[in-house]
């Protein structure tokens, strides 16, 4: 099972202060990674950093908004004065709202595409730096079903989700050269805080991950897919999206699994 240890990697979350960005530090850490943290707020992060260590993990947190680019660098810098490197970047960042596109200003529109295609792009420019000058390294990108499929009343989301699957592909073949693999992973509806306040969801409504037909995620299920990808285990994968969706209604979108497609 060595093939799965991460241990000596450094590694970069975003958006990692609560949900699936939150779960993946943990799994990483547990992995044996070190494990650098961001959130838009200092204080949203410590926690979380603070629970790695606790549980013998080696973690760094910092605030940072992936969109300002130089804020994105002054966090790749920091992380490397930090550990010593990047060997690890997993761009999960991101955020939506749901409405019908033509409820959607032109501010709405560019928010979310801002922050999550053009947020990943600036991570990636920044960590790309490091890897592409010391023997490469691996890019995991967080896109959506939703950037697979048809996701009425998210078409800014969508748009956006489908061009980093795009990104991932195109980045994938240019970045081979320096030994650099750069994958995507495209959840379906899992439990984070904003779906379970929109759906109302507890712990206590959620079935075992044991459970093979599932309509809904945990985040441990991305999590999980994720250490897989980062791994060694995963050497031959590049380029590729997967999707971690269990049992899907049909549309396969998020926005039909929370009864908004009509």
């Amino acid at each position: 099972m060595s093939k799965f240890s991460l241990d000596g990697r450094n590694a970069i979350v975003t958006g990692a202060s609560q949900g699936i960005g939150k779960t993946v530090a943990e799994t990483l850490a547990e992995a044996g990674a070190n494990v650098s943290i961001c959130s838009r707020a200092q204080e949203r992060v410590d926690p979380v950093a603070e629970g790695i260590e606790e549980d013998g993990g080696t973690a760094f947190a910092m605030e940072c908004d992936v969109r300002d680019a130089d804020a994105v660098q002054e966090y790749v810098d920091a992380t490397v004065e930090e550990f010593g490197g990047v060997d690890l970047l997993v761009n999960n960042a991101g955020g939506e709202f749901v409405a019908p596109f033509e409820e959607i200003s032109e501010n709405g529109w560019k928010s979310i595409v801002d922050l999550n295609l053009h947020g990943t792009r600036h991570c990636v420019q920044a960590a790309g730096e490091y890897m592409r000058e010391n023997d490469g390294g691996d890019i995991i990108n967080i896109s959506s079903v939703n950037g697979q499929h048809a996701a009425p009343n998210e078409s800014h989301y969508s748009a956006s989700k489908a061009a980093i699957i795009r990104f991932t592909e195109t980045l994938s073949a240019e970045w081979d050269k320096y030994g650099i693999s750069v994958n995507c992973i495209a959840p379906g509806l899992i439990q984070t805080p904003g779906v379970a306040e929109t759906l109302g969801i507890d712990e206590s409504d959620m079935p075992p991950r044991e459970e093979v037909q599932r309509r809904i995620g945990h985040t441990e299920d991305v999590a999980d897919v994720v250490h897989f990808v980062a791994s060694d285990a995963a050497a031959f994968i590049n380029g590729e999206t997967i999707t971690v969706k269990g049992t899907p209604r049909p549309g396969n979108s998020m926005s039909n699994d929370l009864g908004l497609d009509n």
